[in-house]
């Protein structure tokens, strides 16, 4: 298995850097060998080993709510409506969504949470950060995209940023600063649709993306070129859609479209022969494959680029009595676990090892009308973060992000 890393720093990259660096997933395990989504190789050929099927059963919940195995521990760092840091002023957004971590030079990290809410204005939705030093402590928090609309998931690049989907029938992709201090920017080229996530293949150069309806689409984004600093260049390309052909195991076709931007027909109309996926929702490569869910049938699926074909990984009807259900938010380890955050259903979050184990991670109780959003380890694979989106008040007023401590990896 190839090593991966996360490893989001502000420095220059070059061409082969970009398109050769692997990125492993709508959270990112981070720095070092651990941020698995979106960076550069250690140098290393070992990859860390996950421990994820030799955790214990869930014990009893914690004071914060949140049952985990042993040897595990979890912290609340931010609540919708409170400052994150006291006297600092700038108050946790709404529904907390989709999110990634990103390595900083400092040897901490920042995290970064989609708002899902509509626009109530110029200050309101897009994108909040919470960043961390090296020793994990909380030490600022900020917008770094506002007057957006239901932002849910999204995806991170090799290249440092963060690409913010909005989830409406005129939804845009945007391209977001981490670090907040540029302002974030629409990306039109990649379709016109109601977005869930993103994610980068940066090995061939194009994004895959997937639309949040029952008869939503699977696409891919070729950019037409490199920007000066060696990155794809988001601002024009060709938006396809997939088809799956019948009869020929799983092969996969795609199809250019002419009215990305949706001005005469909707993307999803506009290929007949275009296979619908029944809600698309997360979304992540690793090592040649991408992982992505669709809730109206509990699936989640893989599709190989090279071979250019797509199969299902999981399917809940399958199973008498499935651990997984209402599947939704997606990342991979460096590992190569595929962890599935669960909208609704008894709030876990799961992962599937490579040999198909399926092992529940942490469930939290008590909060049965929201969702778990966001899953993304830290640089070093010692903490993973997450959101309940609604909280314990059942609505978007009552959104928790959480930050889970423990042996995920040796």
């Amino acid at each position: 298995m190839k090593q991966h890393e996360t490893a989001i720093r502000r420095r220059r990259w070059s061409r082969r850097e970009v398109l050769r660096s692997a990125l492993a997933g709508a959270g990112m395990v981070a720095a070092g060998p651990f941020l698995a989504g979106c960076g550069s190789s250690s140098g290393s050929n070992k990859p860390p080993r996950s421990n994820l099927s030799d955790v214990g059963p869930l014990l009893d919940p914690d004071a914060n709510g949140v049952r985990l195995p042993a040897g595990f521990t979890s912290r609340v760092v931010a609540r919708t409506r409170q400052e994150v840091i006291p006297g600092s002023g700038f108050n946790w957004h709404l529904a907390p969504d989709g999110g990634a971590t990103f390595e900083t030079d400092d040897g901490g990290w920042i995290y970064v949470s989609n708002s899902e809410i509509p626009n109530l204005g110029p200050a309101s939705g897009g994108v909040g950060a919470l960043r961390f030093d090296a020793d994990g402590n909380l030490i600022a928090a900020y917008s770094i995209l506002s007057g957006t609309s239901i932002n849910c998931a999204g995806g991170p690049t090799p290249w440092g940023t963060w690409l913010s989907c909005e989830e409406f029938d005129r939804g845009q992709v945007w391209e977001c600063d981490p670090f907040g201090e540029r302002a974030g920017v629409v990306r039109p080229a990649l379709g016109t649709f109601q977005h869930e996530a993103v994610t980068v293949d940066p090995v061939r150069g194009q994004l895959y993306l997937t639309e949040d309806l029952p008869e939503g689409r699977f696409y891919r984004f070729t950019p037409d070129r490199m920007t000066d600093e060696g990155f794809l260049d988001l601002t024009s390309g060709t938006l396809a859609v997939a088809q799956i052909v019948e009869g020929n195991e799983g092969a996969v076709i795609w199809h250019d479209l002419d009215d990305p931007r949706a001005e005469q027909l909707a993307t999803r109309m506009q290929v007949p022969e275009s296979t619908a996926f029944r809600g698309g929702e997360g979304i992540w490569y690793h090592d040649d494959l991408v992982y992505f869910s669709t809730k109206g049938d509990n699936h989640v699926w893989v599709y190989d680029t090279v071979s250019e074909t797509i199969a299902v990984l999981y399917d809940a009807g399958e199973l008498e009595t499935p651990t997984l259900r209402g599947v939704d938010n997606v990342m991979v380890s460096v590992a190569g676990d595929v962890w599935v955050a669960e909208d609704g259903d008894d709030m876990q979050l799961v992962g599937i090892t490579p040999s198909g184990l399926i092992v529940p991670l942490l469930q939290i109780v008590g909060q049965d009308s929201s969702e778990i959003c966001g899953p993304a380890f830290n640089p070093d694979g010692t903490r993973l973060y997450c959101s309940s989106q609604r909280g314990t008040l059942g609505h978007p007023g009552g959104g928790i992000t959480y930050e889970i401590a423990g042996p995920f990896f040796s």
